[in-house]
């Protein structure tokens, strides 16, 4: 899938994905083949959903899940579509293979 790397060295994270553009905090992660991949994963959960009504679902679910565990960190990493990528980010086939709405497993 192709991308339009974005060096934005304020980003709170190491990377994000907002469809079609790939930020990354610093120039040297745009060649993380494991960052990359997580990032693609959250293109084609964007694309699937429709872009905007992914973005609404990630950020009930961060809330949720900051009223559940009151903690910044365990909301993020407990967002289903955050579970999905940091799962599968190690399998650099795994876009290939992957079914429509697979996060939802991760809810």
């Amino acid at each position: 899938m192709k991308y339009w790397p974005v060096i934005w060295k304020g980003l709170p994270a190491n990377a994000m994905a907002i469809f079609p553009l790939m930020f990354f905090k610093d120039p040297k992660q745009k060649n993380n083949a494991l960052l990359i991949n997580h990032e693609k994963i959250h293109f084609h959960q964007q694309l699937e959903l429709l872009i905007l009504p992914f973005y609404f679902l990630y950020l009930i679910n961060y809330v949720v899940n900051l009223c559940k565990y009151r903690n910044h960190a365990q909301a993020y990493f407990n967002i289903s579509f955050e579970k999905e990528a940091y799962a599968n980010e190690l399998d650099m086939n795994y876009l290939k293979n992957r079914r429509l709405y697979s996060w939802f497993k991760y809810l």
